[in-house]
Protein backbone atom coordinates (compact mmCIF):
# COMPACT_ATOMS: atom_id res chain seq x y z
CA UNK A 1 0.00 0.00 0.00
CA UNK A 2 1.73 3.42 -1.00
CA UNK A 3 1.54 6.04 1.51
CA UNK A 4 0.17 9.17 1.09
CA UNK A 5 2.14 11.93 1.17
CA UNK A 6 0.67 15.16 2.87
CA UNK A 7 0.05 18.07 0.81
CA UNK A 8 3.39 21.26 0.12
CA UNK A 9 3.28 24.64 1.10
CA UNK A 10 6.25 25.92 -0.68
CA UNK A 11 6.57 29.80 -0.11
CA UNK A 12 7.78 32.55 -2.74
CA UNK A 13 8.68 35.94 -1.19
CA UNK A 14 9.70 38.88 -2.69
CA UNK A 15 13.18 40.89 -1.66
CA UNK A 16 12.47 44.69 -0.59
CA UNK A 17 14.00 47.29 -2.93
CA UNK A 18 16.59 47.73 -0.63
CA UNK A 19 17.92 44.38 -0.26
CA UNK A 20 17.96 44.37 -3.94
CA UNK A 21 20.28 47.10 -4.02
CA UNK A 22 23.03 45.33 -1.65
CA UNK A 23 26.04 44.19 -3.14
CA UNK A 24 27.57 41.01 -2.81
CA UNK A 25 28.08 39.12 0.96
CA UNK A 26 25.45 41.53 2.10
CA UNK A 27 22.90 40.76 -0.30
CA UNK A 28 23.83 37.00 0.05
CA UNK A 29 22.74 37.64 3.90
CA UNK A 30 19.78 39.67 2.94
CA UNK A 31 18.87 36.58 0.88
CA UNK A 32 19.45 33.82 3.29
CA UNK A 33 17.48 35.61 5.82
CA UNK A 34 14.57 36.17 3.91
CA UNK A 35 14.44 32.29 2.68
CA UNK A 36 14.53 31.88 6.34
CA UNK A 37 11.37 33.11 6.74
CA UNK A 38 9.92 31.46 3.59
CA UNK A 39 10.81 28.23 5.81
CA UNK A 40 9.35 29.72 9.03
CA UNK A 41 6.24 29.81 6.55
CA UNK A 42 6.38 26.56 4.70
CA UNK A 43 6.36 25.29 8.44
CA UNK A 44 3.48 27.07 9.64
CA UNK A 45 1.17 25.96 6.61
CA UNK A 46 2.36 22.35 6.61
CA UNK A 47 2.14 22.59 10.37
CA UNK A 48 5.32 21.23 10.77
CA UNK A 49 7.92 22.36 13.56
CA UNK A 50 10.32 25.10 12.37
CA UNK A 51 13.87 24.22 12.48
CA UNK A 52 16.77 24.30 13.52
CA UNK A 53 17.62 25.16 9.37
CA UNK A 54 21.42 23.69 9.99
CA UNK A 55 23.59 22.41 7.27
CA UNK A 56 26.16 19.91 7.16
CA UNK A 57 29.87 20.48 5.99
CA UNK A 58 28.96 19.79 2.22
CA UNK A 59 26.68 22.44 2.49
CA UNK A 60 23.25 20.03 2.62
CA UNK A 61 20.39 20.88 4.35
CA UNK A 62 20.06 18.45 7.76
CA UNK A 63 16.78 17.31 8.36
CA UNK A 64 14.95 18.02 11.46
CA UNK A 65 12.32 16.66 13.49
CA UNK A 66 12.18 13.59 10.80
CA UNK A 67 11.69 16.63 8.07
CA UNK A 68 13.66 17.57 5.11
CA UNK A 69 13.60 21.41 3.78
CA UNK A 70 15.11 23.38 0.64
CA UNK A 71 15.72 26.95 -0.28
CA UNK A 72 16.40 29.10 -3.45
CA UNK A 73 17.08 32.82 -3.83
CA UNK A 74 17.54 34.96 -6.72
CA UNK A 75 17.94 38.89 -6.58
CA UNK A 76 14.34 39.16 -6.41
CA UNK A 77 13.12 36.43 -5.05
CA UNK A 78 13.21 33.37 -2.61
CA UNK A 79 11.77 29.97 -2.33
CA UNK A 80 11.58 27.71 0.03
CA UNK A 81 9.85 24.42 0.98
CA UNK A 82 9.17 22.13 3.96
CA UNK A 83 8.37 18.54 4.25
CA UNK A 84 7.82 15.07 5.75
CA UNK A 85 9.98 13.33 3.02
CA UNK A 86 13.48 14.43 1.31
CA UNK A 87 12.59 17.69 -1.44
CA UNK A 88 13.97 19.90 -3.08
CA UNK A 89 12.86 23.52 -4.83
CA UNK A 90 14.66 25.49 -7.31
CA UNK A 91 13.63 29.20 -8.87
CA UNK A 92 15.72 31.04 -11.48
CA UNK A 93 14.76 34.26 -13.42
CA UNK A 94 14.16 33.30 -17.29
CA UNK A 95 16.36 35.53 -18.58
CA UNK A 96 18.63 35.10 -22.04
CA UNK A 97 22.16 33.55 -21.18
CA UNK A 98 24.90 32.28 -23.12
CA UNK A 99 23.65 29.69 -25.75
CA UNK A 100 26.51 27.09 -24.48
CA UNK A 101 24.87 26.35 -21.47
CA UNK A 102 22.18 24.57 -23.62
CA UNK A 103 24.34 21.62 -24.53
CA UNK A 104 25.64 21.08 -20.51
CA UNK A 105 21.33 21.39 -19.37
CA UNK A 106 20.27 18.29 -21.67
CA UNK A 107 21.03 15.89 -24.63
CA UNK A 108 19.72 16.33 -27.91
CA UNK A 109 17.10 13.68 -27.22
CA UNK A 110 15.73 15.79 -24.59
CA UNK A 111 15.47 18.48 -26.61
CA UNK A 112 13.57 16.99 -28.57
CA UNK A 113 10.79 16.18 -26.09
CA UNK A 114 10.14 20.00 -25.60
CA UNK A 115 10.31 20.74 -29.88
CA UNK A 116 12.45 23.57 -28.84
CA UNK A 117 14.86 25.23 -27.53
CA UNK A 118 13.99 28.76 -26.04
CA UNK A 119 14.86 29.69 -22.90
CA UNK A 120 11.34 28.82 -21.37
CA UNK A 121 12.45 25.66 -21.84
CA UNK A 122 15.95 25.93 -20.94
CA UNK A 123 14.70 27.06 -17.24
CA UNK A 124 12.05 24.78 -17.52
CA UNK A 125 14.83 21.70 -17.54
CA UNK A 126 18.01 23.69 -15.66
CA UNK A 127 15.43 24.18 -12.33
CA UNK A 128 13.53 20.80 -12.56
CA UNK A 129 17.20 19.15 -12.62
CA UNK A 130 18.39 21.33 -9.93
CA UNK A 131 15.54 20.93 -7.62
CA UNK A 132 16.31 16.69 -7.78
CA UNK A 133 19.72 17.62 -7.23
CA UNK A 134 18.93 19.45 -3.77
CA UNK A 135 16.38 16.62 -3.01
CA UNK A 136 19.12 13.75 -3.09
CA UNK A 137 22.03 16.36 -1.64
CA UNK A 138 24.33 16.25 -4.26
CA UNK A 139 25.70 19.32 -6.46
CA UNK A 140 25.60 20.67 -9.59
CA UNK A 141 28.51 18.25 -10.55
CA UNK A 142 25.78 15.84 -11.52
CA UNK A 143 23.43 18.08 -13.88
CA UNK A 144 24.53 15.20 -16.55
CA UNK A 145 23.13 12.41 -14.36
CA UNK A 146 19.42 13.57 -14.28
CA UNK A 147 17.91 13.61 -17.83
CA UNK A 148 14.44 14.60 -18.47
CA UNK A 149 12.45 11.52 -18.70
CA UNK A 150 8.76 13.11 -19.83
CA UNK A 151 7.00 16.09 -20.40
CA UNK A 152 3.48 15.52 -19.06
CA UNK A 153 2.09 18.99 -19.54
CA UNK A 154 2.72 22.82 -19.01
CA UNK A 155 3.63 22.49 -15.18
CA UNK A 156 5.02 19.06 -15.11
CA UNK A 157 7.56 16.93 -16.15
CA UNK A 158 9.26 13.58 -14.87
CA UNK A 159 13.33 13.45 -14.07
CA UNK A 160 14.99 10.45 -13.70
CA UNK A 161 18.40 10.65 -11.74
CA UNK A 162 19.96 7.10 -10.75
CA UNK A 163 17.62 4.76 -10.81
CA UNK A 164 14.65 6.47 -9.72
CA UNK A 165 12.05 8.81 -11.22
CA UNK A 166 11.15 12.56 -10.23
CA UNK A 167 7.71 14.33 -10.44
CA UNK A 168 8.10 17.71 -10.82
CA UNK A 169 5.91 20.57 -10.66
CA UNK A 170 6.34 23.87 -11.96
CA UNK A 171 4.93 27.40 -10.89
CA UNK A 172 5.64 30.67 -13.48
CA UNK A 173 5.13 34.31 -12.29
CA UNK A 174 6.28 37.44 -13.08
CA UNK A 175 9.02 35.89 -15.34
CA UNK A 176 10.77 33.22 -12.98
CA UNK A 177 9.89 29.65 -12.87
CA UNK A 178 10.13 27.26 -9.43
CA UNK A 179 10.30 23.59 -9.62
CA UNK A 180 9.16 21.40 -6.55
CA UNK A 181 10.37 17.55 -6.61
CA UNK A 182 7.59 15.02 -4.88
CA UNK A 183 4.97 17.14 -5.46
CA UNK A 184 0.82 15.48 -5.52
CA UNK A 185 -0.85 18.44 -3.89
CA UNK A 186 0.58 21.66 -3.64
CA UNK A 187 -0.57 24.72 -2.37
CA UNK A 188 1.73 27.75 -3.76
CA UNK A 189 2.29 30.94 -1.73
CA UNK A 190 3.43 33.80 -3.71
CA UNK A 191 3.39 37.06 -1.59
CA UNK A 192 4.09 40.54 -2.38
CA UNK A 193 5.51 41.28 0.68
Amino acid sequence: MRRRTLPHYPVILPLSREDQELLGRKQMEAQRRRAREALVQSCVASGLPCGPFDKDARNVPRPFSGNYWSISHKPRYVAAVVSSTPIGIDLEEITPRNKSLFGRVAEEWEWQLAGDRGWETFFRYWTAKEAVLKATGVGLSHLKYARIQRILDADRLIVQYGDRLWPIQQYRFQNHIVSLTNGEEIRWTLSDR
